[in-house]
């Protein structure tokens, strides 16, 4: 949710524009300018048009308005920003719109790209067994299983040193440096020889991979508001569904490569894909600024991408919606004490409850997507190409989520129709006999549970605004994602060998854990709405001067505030 604006904000406007008083300077100087008319239900981009006059006031009212308990709120001295910062500022919807649109197209679009980048590297491994990887290298599924765990758990431990790096350094800088480093790793598996190699590859690609997702959710955060950063989460997730689909259509063509230079198809996929990785990863230098006004750089233009005007409106609508990003510097390390803090948030673990298992239903049936459609007579060619209708699906269904999300602000209740999407297929290939049925009927059906609505942009959003602090973001999203690799690994192991080729016993512990993730999903939300009637009876019970005390002793921080209201 957010912090609460107190009643007295609106008061001194009244007071503002009260006749009888007369032109009072001493009054006129402490009167809050004209605000926007606070939305109590956030717009969306199809809501745009909507709007009854783009030229009034999109400035909204915030803790800021109120100089009793503003001070409180203010930045540190050392935020990047703060040259910036004006509560004064006021600003049109017309600015807005193009200040966001141009934020989109400048760093929203490139995170995506980069993630594509990412994506492509941690997934062509599914391509690669289409160009007979298991004989050319002379290993079985339970190695591939072994490897899927290796992984998952090498990406786990990556995670906390990535997110504390980027933190330190500065996701602009890091973040390239990253993906040319595991770019390198991914062009070198056109080496592998032996089963050890192959774990190795995998191993050193998912440590250096770790970390890579909250850190692009951290940097976000820097230019959007929480309920703007959900939908753009589901563009970012976007990427890597598009990734996939590249990866299928090029591996189409890559793997017609099989006896050049008397190399298989496969190792020219891993060579070529790192290559195109690491270029991005070097671009990367210069798309990616520290910040919303640190754009100027002998790459990006001397007056970098935004005018002065255009940062002050970035700068105030931001911190205007979170006070609490003005907390931290974008190069200010985690301390130990901080990571102990932000481990120890109870307010948060109900949604790495959810990211251990949340995915899971899907995540097992996706692995074995290319060995299930071999195993019912397709080909090499025909596999790639027909892991293409999913993810198309799988976007768009995504988005949807997402946007539903923020229009009813309902978030665990849009989460868990992921659960509910899994359900009657899992049904389907827990009842019936697979090798029996039209082969088309089993891929549409595999097809359909794979290409669910993916909530996870919308629960890495969800624990981005229960934060209310910058190190409790960046911790947030890095132990939700280790939470996530944790359910990797169980998925991973779900399917096994001796339960091939209908996976019944792996189906019946699916539809197992779709029930296990639903009664989450309600305790999550009932925990969220006890807290919140907590902190109202508590503040609402503070007289107008123990609020003003409490607020000035910081007796309690970030998500812990009385006057801060948790999302559900």
């Amino acid at each position: 949710m957010a912090t609460v604006i107190p009643v007295e904000i609106s008061e001194k406007q009244i007071l503002a524009n009260d006749a009888e008083l007369g032109p009072s300077e001493e009054r006129i100087s402490n009167v809050v300018p004209p605000l926007g008319t606070l939305e109590t239900q956030k717009r969306l981009w199809f809501q745009k048009s909507k709007q009854n006059n783009l030229n009034d006031i999109a400035t909204q009212p915030s803790v800021y308005d109120n100089p009793d308990i503003a001070p409180q709120y203010k930045p540190r001295e050392d935020w990047e920003n703060l040259h910036r910062f004006d509560p004064r500022a006021r600003w049109t919807w017309v600015e807005e719109n193009k200040v966001v649109w141009k934020v989109d197209r400048r760093i929203m679009a490139w995170t995506a790209i980069m993630f594509t980048a990412m994506e492509l590297d941690r997934a062509n491994l599914a391509q690669s067994l289409t160009d007979n990887f298991f004989e050319d290298m002379h290993m079985t599924t339970d190695d591939y299983n072994l490897g899927n765990t290796i992984y998952a758990l090498c990406f786990l431990a990556g995670e906390f040193p990535a997110q504390l790096l980027a933190k330190w350094l500065g996701p602009d800088r890091w973040i390239p440096s990253q993906i040319v480093l595991f770019s390198i790793v991914s062009a070198s598996q056109f080496a592998l020889n032996s089963r050890a190699s192959f774990l190795v590859c995998r191993a050193l690609l998912a440590f250096l991979q770790g970390g890579f997702i909250p850190e692009c959710v951290l940097y976000l955060s820097y230019f959007y508001k929480h309920h703007e950063l959900t939908i753009r989460l589901g563009v970012f997730w976007t990427g890597m569904f598009i990734a996939d689909i590249v990866a299928a259509i090029v591996a189409y063509g890559i793997l017609h490569m099989r006896g050049v230079e008397g190399r298989s198809g496969w190792r020219w996929l891993f060579l070529i894909e790192g290559l195109i990785t690491g270029t991005i990863g070097l671009l990367s230098f210069i798309m990616m600024p520290p910040g919303p006004t640190e754009t100027a750089s002998w790459s990006r233009g001397n007056n970098g991408w935004f005018t002065e005007r255009e940062e002050i409106i970035m700068v105030n609508r931001i911190i205007r919606d979170d006070p609490s990003k003005g907390t931290m510097h974008n190069r200010q390390p985690i301390t130990p004490k901080l990571l102990w803090k932000s481990l120890t948030d109870i307010d948060l673990w109900p949604l790495y409850a959810i990211g251990l298992t949340f995915n899971i239903p899907t995540f097992s049936p996706q692995q074995y997507l290319s060995l299930s459609l071999r195993g019912l007579g397709f080909d090499t060619f025909q596999t790639n190409l027909l892991s293409i209708p999913y993810l198309v699906l799988k976007i768009i269904n995504m988005i949807a989520l997402a946007t539903l999300a923020e229009y009813t602000g309902q978030l665990a209740a849009c989460a868990s129709i992921f659960q509910f999407w899994c359900l009657p297929f899992l049904i389907y290939l827990r009842v019936v006999d697979t090798t029996k049925a039209s082969k088309w009927l089993t891929w549409g059906i595999i097809s359909l549970l794979i290409a669910a609505p993916l909530g996870h942009p919308v629960q890495v959003g969800w624990i981005s605004r229960n934060s209310n602090t910058v190190r409790s973001r960046a911790v947030g999203a890095a132990l939700y994602n280790m939470f996530l690799q944790a359910g990797v690994i169980i998925s991973s192991n779900i399917y096994r060998s001796d339960d091939a080729p209908l996976y019944r016993r792996g189906n019946s512990i699916l539809l197992g854990i779709v029930g296990l993730n639903l009664v989450l999903y309600v305790l999550a939300k009932t925990y969220y709405i006890w807290r919140n009637r907590e902190r109202d009876r508590k503040w609402s019970a503070m007289t107008s001067e123990e609020k003003l005390v409490y607020l000035a002793d910081h007796q309690d921080a970030g998500n812990k505030r009385l006057d801060f209201r948790l999302a559900s």
